[in-house]
């Protein structure tokens, strides 16, 4: 399979995504299905945002790392992170649609410049990995992604502290 025809396949995996991730999202806001049985301490839903984050938060590192020990394998590597993270962003979104569409209307604060934050992340992702500014310089494109991920990891920690009631 050459070149262009798998970054065709890769852009179209990614689109498919993007557009279930929507639906998905529309679907549990209308409560069309629900994941709002408990298991432990938390709703079902809770569990998946989990999932979501700690794949975001933990490939992104692994990802990071593995890509300078294993140059040679940069491509696999970089079609798990995007693919993956935009599974792991359709997780935390069911979360996001589900807490929007509650009966009482919750406090977004946190919650929602996390999410903010991650529709920025994977549209800064989207665009540098499918390079939909080619006139944009590699190296600004590459920052602008990373500083992100870093506004990402910062807001995440904070979420989950104001989560905890910790203030």
């Amino acid at each position: 399979m050459g070149a262009k025809r798998t970054i065709n396949l890769e852009l179209g995996i990614s689109i498919l995504i993007v557009f279930l991730t929507s639906v998905l999202m529309f679907a549990y806001y209308s409560r069309w299905f629900s994941f709002a049985a408990t298991v432990g301490p938390f709703r079902i839903i809770h569990y998946l945002a989990f999932i979501g984050t700690f794949y975001i938060a933990f490939g992104v590192i692994l990802f990071s790392v593995l890509k300078r020990r294993n140059p040679q394998k940069y491509t696999t590597l970089l079609r798990l992170h995007a693919i993956g993270n935009l599974v792991a962003f359709l997780l935390v979104s069911l979360h996001f649609a589900g807490q929007l569409g509650r009966p009482v209307f919750p406090e977004l604060g946190t919650g929602l410049a996390l999410y903010i934050g991650m529709m920025l992340l994977v549209g800064s992702g989207v665009v540098f990995r499918f390079r939909f500014l080619r006139s944009a310089n590699i190296s600004v494109t590459r920052f602008v992604h990373t500083g992100v991920a870093v506004a990402f990891y910062i807001i995440i920690v904070v979420h989950i502290l104001h989560g905890l009631n910790v203030f």
